[in-house]
């Protein structure tokens, strides 16, 4: 009878240690099962940033990272969403992706909200049609609203700008945005911007010259579109400011084209220069009332710092240097003028 039950109690044992080993077993398979959905290794190198649009709900989000295959397992990357409560919470935005980033560490990124912002940099549009277009191609926002909001006389007076010279506020640098800024953010970023520039000096030295800061800028995108090299900027703003002192008309070639809109045009012909438009400065005394071109920063900072000259008129070399010859009289510059002419038409350039 001895034997049996000690039998009976080893059995007893050995039911123990299994069901202990069992449980251990069945705990660590469930920490395993819950490390790899959280901490595992999730994300793929398919793509470099997930971008959430404003107004996209949680099946938007899902719905991208499944089509674009940005985890390796959708099913445990929604397991978590929804574990860490992410589904009501969704923010937009451009976000970096790291391959092998985890469900816990790419959820966490995007409640948080913490996306990676845009270096938008550029240096100079011709138009802000342009410009917005370059913009929406970097940015969520689409050019026609960033075009809308700039084109509202409503809107830019906040600004103490009106719809034809708004677009000097934008001045070329490099800027860091969220890729899902708003039109008007955007802007307020950029009329900030401006707002820095304009120290208390350069105001002063805008007003020593009788011109208003826009008035500045528009001057400055016709110095910038007069000239290739910089070093040519000073003594150009000094010409113009001459004119503009003696009440003569600019008589600016780009100022043409610009109120022609066609900037395929080289040689500026005596049948443009009639052209209806307040941009048109053979006929019309004083700046245009707006910009010619989105000018640089060398642009503007010539004209405050302009070369005091006795030049009144310019033409363009004659060797097609992109340099000019400079000129105090009317006899001089038609000298010049007649030299770039012939030069024009040995090159067979009639337009």
């Amino acid at each position: 009878m001895a034997t049996k039950k000690a039998s009976s109690g080893g059995t007893f044992s050995k039911f123990i240690i299994t069901l202990i080993v069992l449980i251990i077993l069945g705990l660590g398979g469930t920490a395993v099962f819950y490390y790899l959905r959280y901490f595992g290794p999730q994300v793929t190198a398919n793509q470099e940033y997930l971008y959430i649009h404003t107004g996209s709900t949680f099946d938007d989000v899902y719905k991208t990272i499944r089509d674009e295959k940005i985890v390796r397992d959708t099913a445990t990357f929604s397991w978590a969403a929804h574990q860490m409560k992410y589904v009501g919470h969704v923010k937009p935005g451009r976000y970096k992706l790291t391959d092998g980033m985890s469900n816990r560490k790419f959820i966490r990124m995007l409640q948080l909200g913490e996306q990676d912002p845009v270096d938008l940099s550029f240096h100079v549009f011709r138009t802000k049609e342009q410009f917005a277009g370059f913009v929406s191609k970097k940015m969520e926002v689409d050019s026609l609203t960033l075009l809308r909001y700039l084109d509202s006389a409503n809107y830019v007076q906040q600004f103490g700008l009106d719809t034809n010279n708004a677009f000097v506020m934008i001045m070329p640098d490099s800027y860091k945005l969220d890729w899902n800024l708003s039109a008007d953010k955007f802007y307020h970023r950029m009329y900030n911007h401006y707002q820095n520039f304009w120290t208390d000096e350069r105001k002063q030295q805008a007003a020593a010259i009788n011109l208003t800061i826009p008035q500045v800028s528009i001057l400055a995108s016709i110095v910038d579109a007069e000239a290739v090299y910089d070093d040519e900027m000073p003594t150009i703003a000094g010409l113009y400011l001459n004119r503009l002192r003696k009440g003569m008309k600019l008589e600016s070639d780009p100022t043409i084209i610009f109120a022609m809109h066609d900037f395929t045009i080289h040689r500026v012909l005596n049948k443009y220069l009639s052209v209806m438009s307040p941009y048109n400065t053979y006929v019309h005394t004083s700046l245009p009332p707006g910009p010619v071109m989105m000018p640089s920063v060398a642009a503007v900072k010539a004209v405050l710092n302009y070369q005091k000259n006795d030049y009144l008129y310019m033409v363009a070399k004659e060797d097609f240097s992109n340099r000019h010859n400079f000129a105090k009289t009317q006899a001089e510059h038609n000298i010049n003028a007649a030299k770039f002419r012939k030069a024009l038409t040995e090159h067979h350039i009639m337009k």
